[in-house]
């Protein structure tokens, strides 16, 4: 393909990337070195019969003239990104200097509400994704070999998570998880506990959280190994059965490497989604024993009288570069693979 011809092609796909991607990523760096203005305030003495006293008062002619003049707000630079609800750098060498022990920075380190949300944000990615990776696939291989007759309602089936809104499909879960919901009821039986409580508790919140990940994120990667499925030659899994390869040995050796390329793109997807996880959070009301990079955007940018946009967007920031640090291993990953394919 000739190369003006070549860039006709791509043309529309790089005029798309630059609108709907780096243009918004430009926009929301420069709004993250900003903060709103300060009010301008008057003293204004007022006199009554008990005498005179000075009030303070916030002059709204004077505060709106300055936010129409500068309407991104005060320059802040890099300020909010080390300041002690994002970074917190300031704290951090506090904490490292004052801990006699690993243990200790760490514990002042999860007070901090940036790193509190990183930490479950990390584990719920790193929990969740090879959970939907391994499940999906041993279900469209189990799928895959139902008789034609069952596949279509299988398929069905599996697919309604998907359709479940997922806001709607945490709220589900939440009331079974209730103390009059199926789950929660029946593990009180169980326990013989009235008082056991998933909501109480952090570490079953936690655990909560990631089955219902799980649960939604399932169908997608089933489907589209189930498509790949569809692909592998017969004939290489003939040959492996004339050899005396079970059926395990199959998979292993002749299945895996084949569809390998959609685990790397299934982990490229799930990664990104996962890091971003907000849904669930809200869904639960679990943000008492649960917050994530998102929903510290949620709660900066959610209604009220003061809306904290630069500070939304810094920790937006943050998130981008996190999931491009995510990654960066799976990419480097692909590239010297497909380099040593090519030599």
């Amino acid at each position: 393909m000739k190369h003006r011809t070549f860039i006709w092609f791509i043309l529309p796909s790089l005029a798309a990337m630059v609108l709907f991607i780096a243009l918004p990523i430009f926009s929301v760096f420069t709004q993250s070195l900003f903060v709103k203005h300060d009010k301008v305030l008057i003293e204004a003495e007022v006199c009554g019969p008990f005498g005179c006293k000075t009030e303070v008062s916030v002059d709204v002619a004077a505060t709106a003239e300055i936010q129409k003049e500068k309407p991104l707000g005060k320059f802040n630079g890099f300020n909010t990104y080390t300041n002690r609800n994002h970074l917190a750098v300031k704290e951090v060498r506090s904490a490292w200097s004052e801990a006699s022990s690993v243990a200790q920075f760490f514990g002042a380190l999860l007070n901090l509400p940036f790193y509190k949300a990183l930490l479950f944000t990390i584990t719920y990615t790193f929990c969740v994704t090879p959970f939907v990776i391994v499940l999906g696939l041993f279900i469209a291989i189990a799928v895959n070999s139902l008789p034609p007759l069952f596949k279509g309602p299988t398929i069905f089936m599996s697919l309604l998570p998907m359709i479940v809104t997922p806001l709607v499909g945490a709220l589900i879960l939440f009331w079974m998880t209730d103390a009059e919901g199926i789950i929660g009821s029946t593990l009180q039986r169980i326990f013989n506990d009235n008082e056991l409580s998933l909501k109480a508790s952090k570490t079953l919140t936690w655990i909560m959280l990631m089955v219902y990940g799980i649960w939604a994120s399932l169908p997608f990667s089933f489907i589209v190994f189930y498509a790949g499925l569809q692909t592998v030659p017969e004939d290489t899994l003939e040959a492996a059965m004339i050899d005396g390869a079970n059926r395990w040995e199959r998979i292993r050796y002749v299945v895996i490497p084949y569809i390998m390329p959609l685990v790397v793109f299934i982990t490229l997807i799930l990664l990104m989604d996962n890091f971003r996880v907000f849904e669930p959070i809200i869904g639960f009301s679990a943000q008492a024993n649960a917050t994530s990079l998102s929903w510290i955007i949620y709660n900066d940018l959610r209604g009220g009288e003061i809306q904290y946009f630069g500070s939304a967007s810094a920790t937006s920031m943050l998130t981008i570069i996190g999931v491009g640090l995510l990654l960066v291993p799976v990419l480097i990953r692909t590239w010297r693979d497909f380099n040593a394919k090519s030599v």
